[in-house]
């Protein structure tokens, strides 16, 4: 019985000294991977300490501090430079103070650590075109944003990437047009080379709209670029389009008032500036722009009177006396006839969800969306050749 108890005493003993030396095998093993794997090991704890620091940065950056932003953020990234998130944002806070250079070199290393994404290059893109000037340089993200293929996965009611990978084509090729734009202005007199940056323009404008229809930007800007190389046809389709998709931007009532002008219709020239100086008055606060819509405005007036003028001298010339009086009557006539529609109109329009309130009109959803209708029709559209 005491031999047993001695065994069993000496066979714990063992078990004790083996789970020992096991343990020490592990220190010295994980000793010995921590010796010849310091710089890893150093990587990983500054890492650590990178994350810390962003964390703090976002932090800052939710609560629009942007001065610490900034300087957790460079803590961070100095620790943990493949952090792309912390440069996207350092590069927005960069922008915001003006920051262009900063901000470009921050979008740069934020999509070279993540070549998949796509905001950072379009900031990019943004950012060199229009702040900088370096069209060819965004010409080449929006391209790279074009060419990125994705992996296409569709949950329903679950997740969709598919409408965010388009709706993100549709951008990079509506910048991409903007880029072509912008790079045009700068050719002085070389027209030919003006018309050439032009038509990739409009190219990138139609294959923006190809994706999405609905983008009134993209329909404005295309306008814009057949109303400058002379395509006044297309111009016109594209303005009426971009008026449908937002009645109430002025910048397409705008410049489909200027186009009729300049094609001499000056009744309906009249009109889309009328909507354009409401619209500016409403909703734009910059005396500039009123001043020019003014301008416009008046000038178009003085058309109208003398295309009126014209008229009426052509019939005195070309009609006997007594034919004129009897064409001035029927005139007069059609006049008062044409009121009176006008104002049944007026009023069916008036009368349709307007309230008053302490001698004051009060709009209502009503007459909002009679407005909303009446600011997005477009008349104009028969003077232009329309192919579907």
């Amino acid at each position: 019985m005491y031999l047993e108890l001695n065994l069993v005493k000496i066979i714990m003993n063992m078990k004790k000294l083996l789970s020992a030396l096991f343990s020490l095998c592990i220190i010295f093993a994980a000793l010995v991977v921590a010796y010849f794997n310091q710089q890893f090991l150093l990587r990983q704890y500054d890492k650590v300490r990178g994350m810390y620091y962003v964390y703090k940065g976002d932090k800052a950056y939710r609560e629009i501090d942007m001065k610490n932003a900034i300087k957790y953020y460079n803590k961070g990234l100095k620790l943990y430079p493949q952090h792309y998130g912390a440069w996207y944002n350092l590069g927005n806070i960069y922008v915001e103070y003006e920051d262009y250079y900063s901000a470009i070199n921050a979008y740069a290393e934020a999509f070279k650590h993540n070549p998949r994404m796509m905001v950072a290059r379009m900031n990019y893109g943004i950012v060199s075109s229009e702040k900088l000037g370096d069209f060819d340089a965004a010409i080449d993200q929006y391209n790279k944003v074009i060419k990125t293929k994705r992996h296409l996965l569709s949950i329903p009611y679950v997740y969709n990437n598919r409408i965010s990978y388009k709706e993100n084509k549709a951008i990079a090729y509506y910048n991409k047009g903007v880029a072509y734009r912008l790079k045009s202005l700068y050719c002085n007199d070389d027209w030919e080379l003006q018309r050439k940056y032009l038509s990739k323009a409009i190219e990138a404008y139609k294959q923006s709209i190809e994706i999405n229809p609905n983008s009134y930007d993209a329909q404005y800007n295309l306008g814009l670029a057949y109303h400058i190389t002379g395509n006044y046809d297309d111009a016109g389709v594209a303005y009426c389009n971009a008026i449908k998709n937002a009645p109430m931007n002025y910048e397409a009532h705008y410049n489909l008032a200027v186009l009729l002008r300049k094609l001499g219709h000056y009744q309906e020239a009249y009109d889309e500036i009328d909507k354009a100086s409401t619209l500016i008055t409403a909703l734009d606060e910059n005396s500039a722009t009123q001043q020019y819509a003014a301008i416009v405005m008046n000038d178009i007036t003085r058309s109208v009177q003398n295309q009126e003028h014209r008229d009426y001298l052509q019939s005195v010339l070309d009609e006997e006396k007594s034919k004129t009086k009897k064409h001035m009557a029927k005139k007069d006539k059609d006049i008062k006839s044409k009121e009176t529609e006008e104002d049944k109109k007026n009023d069916t329009i008036t009368s349709v969800g307007i309230n008053f309130v302490n001698g004051k009109i009060v709009a209502t959803e009503e007459l909002d969306k009679a407005m909303l209708e009446n600011f997005g029709q477009c008349p104009s559209l028969s003077f232009f050749k329309y192919e579907e």
